[in-house]
């Protein structure tokens, strides 16, 4: 039976960091669906559509990866797209707390479904999205944080006045 991997994330927007962790998990699972949270109690900088649009372009080379969105408990969401594993990502040991509650609460909830930590490659460990839309905001380059798909997007945003 294949093992069906969940990346689950607000991915606003998505970063190379999370490319990193996406990319690594793709190895080490026959699929991984990566699960754009619909969070209501965040004002998202960009859509859900186009959170999933540019990762889906992000992600087109990547065979083994799905894009989706979900409202509600990630759990939930895994165990009907039949994920048994639970991929999530650690820039520093500052995640790592928030991270194992979720974890924890996880288990309690779905024990059929493990959580597994990657840490983020030493190169991305400081990059957040909150980061990458500061930047943007400022009229920094980002093209070194996020794919150039992102970077069009944030630059569009930018000029229209929406970040």
């Amino acid at each position: 039976m294949p093992t069906i991997a969940m990346y689950p994330g607000s991915f606003d927007p998505v970063t190379n960091g999370h490319l990193d962790i996406i990319k690594r998990s793709s190895r080490m699972f026959d699929k991984v669906i990566v699960a754009v949270l619909v969070n209501s109690a965040k004002t998202p900088l960009f859509t859900v559509e186009e959170r999933v649009a540019m990762l889906r372009e992000s992600c087109k080379n990547i065979p083994n990866v799905e894009i989706d969105s979900f409202n509600g408990l990630t759990v939930t969401f895994a165990k009907q797209k039949g994920a048994t594993v639970m991929v999530r990502g650690l820039r520093a040991v500052t995640d790592f707390e928030n991270e194992i509650q979720l974890a924890h609460t996880n288990f309690a909830m779905m024990p059929e479904i493990e959580t597994v930590f990657l840490a983020t490659a030493i190169k991305w460990s400081y990059l957040s999205s909150t980061i990458v839309r500061e930047a943007a905001h400022y009229g920094q380059d980002v093209s070194r944080f996020v794919p150039r798909n992102v970077e069009r997007a944030l630059i569009a945003k930018r000029e229209a006045g929406e970040l």
